[in-house]
């Protein structure tokens, strides 16, 4: 329930823009941070707004990962997004006082990676799909930078991976690529 309320934003949309466009946005930009030369690549292919990535977002993985593995995915997911603090803010009478009190012991029962994230507010946070999506770029990367001339071929690239990725690899590069991204713009 939890990680289909996080989904609801990508199918919003206004005449003026589509739910998931941050998302990809924001993926542009951790591109650009973590491998350069692969996002200059794809800028160059008319691929900036990475709109290629739409249906990985939208449909959280469930083409690019077997069945078994979107699971795993779907529900680390869930867990990377799940704020400890909410559920002690919503039992509290007036929502601020006793919540932040128990925010404060929450994060000293974390370690140093962890404080810092948990510190970052709501609207600055990048939901674990968006570094998934970059991890699979990743992975793709010798095969975009040589194969890729066109738009196109970036999307062929990425259609062949259907069902054959392995999603605690993905992980592990998403939380690698999270990492390199927080220390490079902190």
């Amino acid at each position: 329930f939890h990680l289909l309320n996080i989904q609801r934003g990508n199918f919003k949309s206004t005449s003026t823009s589509i739910g998931v466009r941050s998302q990809l946005t924001t993926l542009a930009s951790i591109m650009k941070t973590v491998d350069p030369k692969l996002h200059e690549h794809l800028e160059n292919l008319d691929g900036g707004e990475y709109l290629f990535a739409f249906r990985m977002l939208m449909v959280l993985f469930r083409r690019e990962f077997s069945f078994v593995d979107t699971m795993y995915l779907w529900e680390l997911m869930w867990s990377m997004e799940y704020n400890p603090g909410l559920f002690s803010m919503l039992e509290s009478d007036n929502g601020t006082s006793s919540a932040n009190s128990k925010d404060e012991n929450v994060l000293r029962q974390c370690g140093k990676f962890e404080r810092k994230n948990l510190q970052v507010t709501k609207k600055d946070e990048i939901p674990l799909s968006v570094f998934i999506v970059a991890s699979v770029l990743e992975a793709k990367n010798k095969r975009l930078l040589s194969e890729a001339k066109g738009l196109d071929d970036v999307v062929k690239i990425l259609n062949d991976i259907t069902g054959s990725l392995d999603a605690k690899k993905a992980c592990r590069g998403a939380l690698q690529i999270h990492e390199k991204y927080l220390n490079t713009v902190s």
